[in-house]
Formats: C-alpha cells, sequence, structure tokens
C-alpha cells in the first residue's frame, strides 16, 4: 500500500515538471543522465508552483560568455544563468516558464577547484538557477541568506552536502 501511494505522489510531482535538455557542446564531455537533472530541478520547485516548463541547455564558454555579456553586460562565461518569462513572477493560471543556460567548462572548472563531484556542483547550479526562476535572488544580504539556506535545504534532502560551508566561519 505504502509503496502504490508513493508512485501516485511521485507521478503528480513528476506532471509539475516539464524538462527539456539541449547539449550544444561540440566536444564530449560528462554531464550528468536526464532523471538526474530531473530529480534536482524538481526538488527546487516552491510548493506554490503547479506547473513548470523549464529548458536546461549546456553551451561551451564562447556561449556563456556572449550569452552573459549580451544578457547582463559581464564579458565572461559564468556558470549557469537563469532567464525566467515573466522575471520569476508568478501569473495566475499559467506555468512557469525559463529557461537554464550552464557552461560546461566554467562548471567542470569550478567543481575541480572546490574539490567537488561534477554531480554535485551540477546539481548545486541546477537547484540554484530553478529558484532563480522563481523570483529568489541574492543581490542583497538578507536576500542572499534565505537563498542560500534554502539551497542547502534542498541539496541537503538530495543527499548534498551544504555547498556554502566553505563560505561559513
Amino acid at each position: 500500500m505504502k509503496t502504490a501511494k508513493r508512485n501516485q505522489v511521485l507521478q503528480r510531482l513528476a506532471a509539475r515538471l516539464d524538462l527539456t535538455l539541449e547539449d550544444r557542446l561540440e566536444a564530449e564531455q560528462a554531464l550528468p543522465e536526464g532523471k538526474q537533472w530531473r530529480r534536482w530541478c524538481q526538488a527546487a520547485l516552491q510548493r506554490d508552483v503547479h506547473k513548470a516548463q523549464i529548458s536546461l541547455v549546456v553551451v561551451d564558454e564562447a556561449e556563456g560568455r556572449a550569452l552573459n555579456r549580451d544578457y547582463r553586460g559581464k564579458d565572461y562565461a559564468t556558470n549557469v544563468l537563469s532567464f525566467a518569462l515573466n522575471e520569476g513572477d508568478s501569473v495566475a493560471g499559467m506555468p512557469l516558464f525559463g529557461d537554464l543556460v550552464f557552461c560546461a567548462p566554467v562548471v567542470a572548472r569550478e567543481a575541480a577547484e572546490q574539490g567537488k563531484s561534477l554531480d554535485a556542483h551540477y546539481a548545486h547550479l541546477a537547484v540554484h538557477g530553478m529558484l532563480h526562476l522563481q523570483g529568489f535572488d541574492h543581490e542583497a544580504d538578507d536576500e542572499a541568506e534565505t537563498m542560500e539556506a534554502l539551497e542547502t535545504v534542498i541539496l541537503g534532502k538530495l543527499g548534498y552536502a551544504d555547498p556554502y560551508a566553505a563560505e561559513k566561519p
């Protein structure tokens, strides 16, 4: 009986998230499997989001740099960019629509520098990006504390260590 009920809950959760993944990399690189991306993104969906349509795109450094320059005015490649329709504000009856763009070389470099597995870093960035799509930000200190705490809780439930542990006193 518990298994049947758990399966129903998992099916409802899966129905909340329409996820697509596009790999634009020229060269072969290690990337997480589709089910991992889904697990991370679902975990970051807040309760008030009833439906989400999210595209995940993995790019090289040149495309990541161009996107960051064109959309944020910063002339370097960054690990993840979030593009939300309606800037994370919900519209009654409409799904959450957004794109997350991951720059694979930057993610791999950061994971190595931070001594993290590639999966752990992608998990963190997927959760981080999903929260941005839902209106969370980290420009002000109080916003950063809220967002980082939420990321830590979500990642802990997924079995990953606190991504901010090294920054804490």
